[in-house]
């Protein structure tokens, strides 16, 4: 029976005429063309928006843009890879009007634009309010790590440095020391080894004096990292290793298509003074003053969630369980009433305790400390309350609000359930499904831009998905 039949290779056929032949009328290449022909790039702040009259003529940045949209859409973020599209790929060429820039014109327009970048992913999602794309209710924040472009090894801080200065002093005693033994053995025979011997004491000199560098600086900034400067090292949850230097990026997402809203990139672990921030910026993309943020433990900061409830935001955050083992004899934090109208503690044995200081942690947070110490000295069931010689209950400064945040929470738990399918959804496709796991750039500002491109082709993706089946009317060219 054979095989299917192909084309003779060196038959002679007719192909079309026109690069727009290739691309059919619903493909997405069309969708990012009208979306840059939009942009105002002078507004945004491009390079080369306005070109000179005289010189060497440059790129069209919608042009360079449209590469980089395609590329993070279909997993090509190297400007190597990018070049070599643009000379075989027939969708590149397209959006490329047939121009081929080397590898250094690609790599210079991701660098030299980090700003306008990130102000692009916000034109389109104003864009996306305008169609409504955004419920503009509900929405859901949480953070993700990226690993940074600098190892490990390239990451110090003062117990490293310390730590390496001992063993560069110890391997150059024993070079010294294996020196003076073979001067000592044959002082007229000329030994290579000997050579060999200096030439790594050499460079252990030379790695010292590095680490001299490094400690001096290390004890002014705590930690430093020598490829990326503003990454950091921090615990990579759901990752293969423990420990990577990372950046952390915060985001808020809708709800009714898990289109990203806005993003915040820092170089913090955790997530503390993110919520107010992010539902701000929520509120502001999406042009409304109310709506309901979903958090994970890692945002209950009373601080910040009274402050999202003052300005209408309202809060379902999970709360956090108290650290150390659970006390399972003698009186308990639970045990302690407070009453808020008189701000005073009734202890379970009836007795009053009263507002005496105020506290702040390292975390941040603010506590009011309450105790009653003459009656503490004194009460017969000191030993089921404590060790000390009194007993000082720790309160929140925020309680009030928090206490709310915590009953809300318990009564939504089917709506809080929702907030894994709103968040997670652009951290699995991007992440698991597109593999963006490491940023390419270095510094926070690069790193910012490449956040940004990452979540405009999220949200390109998702939007020209949705048009096909809600048929959402989107300007194509």
């Amino acid at each position: 029976m054979g095989y299917k039949a192909g084309i003779d290779k060196k038959q002679l056929t007719l192909l079309s005429a026109s690069l727009d032949d290739y691309i059919p009328e619903n493909h997405i290449c069309r969708v990012i063309s009208a979306f840059s022909e939009q942009l105002d790039m002078e507004s945004l702040s491009y390079k080369y928006a306005k070109s000179k009259d005289t010189g060497c003529r440059p790129y069209d940045p919608r042009i360079m843009l449209n590469l980089y949209i395609y590329g993070y859409l279909h997993r090509i973020r190297s400007s190597r890879r990018l070049r070599d599209e643009a000379s075989r790929n027939v969708e590149v060429m397209w959006l490329m009007e047939g121009l081929t820039p080397d590898d250094k014109t690609i790599c210079n327009f991701r660098k030299d634009n980090d700003k306008a970048l990130v102000e692009t992913f916000r034109v389109f999602s104003r864009m996306c309010r305008e169609l409504g794309l955004y419920g503009g209710e509900l929405i859901a924040t949480d953070s993700t790590k990226f690993r940074a472009n600098n190892s490990v090894k390239n990451n110090h801080n003062e117990v490293i440095v310390k730590n390496e200065l001992s063993r560069i002093d110890k391997k150059i005693s024993e070079y010294m020391n294996l020196l003076e033994q073979e001067d000592k053995e044959d002082e007229n025979r000329k030994e290579p080894k000997n050579e060999e011997i200096k030439a790594a004491l050499e460079k252990l000199k030379e790695r010292r004096i590095k680490f001299e560098g490094l400690n001096s600086r290390v004890k002014e900034e705590g930690e430093i990292s020598t490829a990326d400067a503003d990454a950091r090292l921090m615990r990579c949850a759901g990752d293969t290793r423990l420990l990577s230097v990372c950046y952390n990026v915060q985001t808020a997402v809708d709800s009714k298509h898990n289109l990203v809203i806005d993003f915040e990139l820092t170089n913090r672990a955790n997530d503390y003074g993110n919520l107010h921030l992010m539902s701000e910026k929520a509120k502001e993309i999406m042009g409304v003053e109310k709506l309901t943020n979903l958090a994970d433990k890692g945002y209950y900061y009373g601080k910040d969630i009274t402050a999202c409830e003052n300005n209408g935001v309202t809060c379902l955050v999970s709360k956090p369980k108290s650290g150390g083992a659970k006390k399972t004899e003698g009186f308990r934090h639970e045990d302690f009433i407070y009453n808020r109208e008189k701000d005073i503690y009734i202890c379970p044995c009836k007795n009053t305790l009263y507002n005496k200081s105020h506290k702040k942690h390292k975390s941040g947070r603010e506590y009011r400390v309450y105790a009653n110490y003459s009656v503490c000295g004194k009460c017969q069931k000191k030993k089921e309350c404590t060790t000390g010689a009194y007993r000082e209950v720790e309160r929140q400064k925020n309680q009030d609000t928090l206490d709310i945040v915590d009953e809300r929470t318990r009564k939504n738990k089917t709506l809080y359930r929702r907030r894994q399918e709103i968040v997670e959804h652009p951290y699995g496709t991007i992440k698991a499904v597109w593999g963006f796991k490491q940023f390419l750039c270095r510094t926070k500002p690069k790193v910012t831009a490449e956040t940004a491109l990452t979540f405009l082709a999220y949200n390109m993706r998702r939007v020209f998905n949705i048009s096909a089946g809600n048929q959402i009317k989107f300007a194509t060219v």
